[in-house]
């Protein structure tokens, strides 16, 4: 690749107006991030800086790492459709997920509940999925918070903290992606536990919840897939050299930019499930923000050399090369740069 193409114009964004302003939290965030200056004096002082899937504490040979994420308003769904049973596992996935990023291994959670109401079936069937994904990242549930906020709160919010570990000269970072790297990707299950507030405004004017999307599942059926866990990263980081790993969650393609000062060219991309045609169709939403919301049928990806792409394919299911690393910084789907 000789030269990048140049940047598509951003249009008016349907996420935006669905409630959810990408740019306006990103400026949030560093407003915030720029006041936490104190940093911790002795042991366990942190390693790095903000802004990483996770943060990381230096702890000798080990670093531990912590990172907190929740279920966001997939819980309408889960409300609508009266089925709370597989929630805890995207609460569970969103935390877990990010670790493996960087390598680290997932070794206990503790969950946060706020309620208006509290519902002893509600809470039954949320302790099910939250299992389930305890058992397929294999981490202990060590404990949470259950708080009852009447006035404060209208509905469920479910979200987690999650801690790990590694041995340091195992740690993965992204800094040693260059260009010429090969980006493998992996597919996701569906919309996972990101842009819900988007494809619930589509699909609450077009469809609706109990319809049955393409003759199978309902709509409500199908936004309610368990995000995927990726724990067989851990694997592979373990049998060949990584030089970077991606969570492509909320920010779709733009969570690359979080890897690396180099660019990440997408020229052969997985085929998106066919849930995320159906909303771009109906909601008249453009590509471009449709790969800066959604993971497009990409949740997870790999950036390797091209000497580790073979161990790569052969231990992960549904993994293929998507594209490679540039000189030229962004994220580009073919010719668009995702902005």
């Amino acid at each position: 690749m000789s030269k990048s193409p140049k940047s598509a114009k951003t249009p008016k964004s349907a996420y935006a107006a669905a409630g959810v302003d990408i740019d306006l939290e990103a400026t949030a965030i560093k407003a915030l991030i720029k006041n936490l200056t104190y940093r911790r004096k002795g042991k366990g002082k942190m390693m790095g800086s903000v802004g990483h899937f996770a943060g990381l504490l230096d702890f000798g040979d080990l670093a531990l790492a912590l990172t907190t994420d929740g279920v966001g308003t997939k819980m309408l769904v889960a409300d609508k459709m009266e089925d709370w049973s597989t929630v805890g596992i995207d609460c569970i996935a969103m935390n877990v997920n990010d670790l493996y990023v960087m390598n680290m291994e997932p070794v206990a959670f503790v969950d946060y509940i706020a309620t208006d109401k509290l519902s002893i079936d509600k809470m039954a069937q949320i302790g099910i999925g939250l299992n389930e994904g305890a058992k397929q990242a294999n981490i202990d549930i060590v404990g949470g918070e259950t708080a009852s906020l009447r006035g404060l709160v209208n509905g469920l919010d479910l979200a987690g903290t999650c801690f790990g570990m590694q041995k340091k000269d195992k740690i993965i970072t992204g800094e040693k992606i260059k260009p010429g790297d090969v980006i493998i990707g992996v597919a996701s299950t569906g919309v996972h536990s990101n842009g819900l507030s988007l494809a619930r405004s589509i699909v609450e004017k077009y469809a609706g919840y109990h319809k049955k999307f393409k003759g199978k599942k309902t709509f409500g059926q199908e936004l309610l897939t368990p995000t995927r866990i990726y724990h067989e990263s851990l694997k592979v980081a373990a049998s060949c050299t990584v030089h970077g790993m991606c969570h492509v969650t909320g920010g779709g393609l733009l969570n690359f930019n979080r890897l690396s000062k180099y660019g990440f060219l997408f020229d052969t991309p997985i085929t998106p499930p066919e849930i995320f045609s159906w909303i771009q169709k109906s909601g008249d939403i453009t590509p471009m923000e449709m790969y800066r919301t959604f993971n497009m049928g990409m949740g997870y990806a790999y950036v390797v050399p091209k000497t580790s792409v073979a161990t790569v394919l052969k231990i992960v299911k549904g993994a293929q090369v998507v594209g490679n690393v540039v000189k030229e910084p962004g994220a580009w789907f073919g010719k668009m740069e995702i902005t």
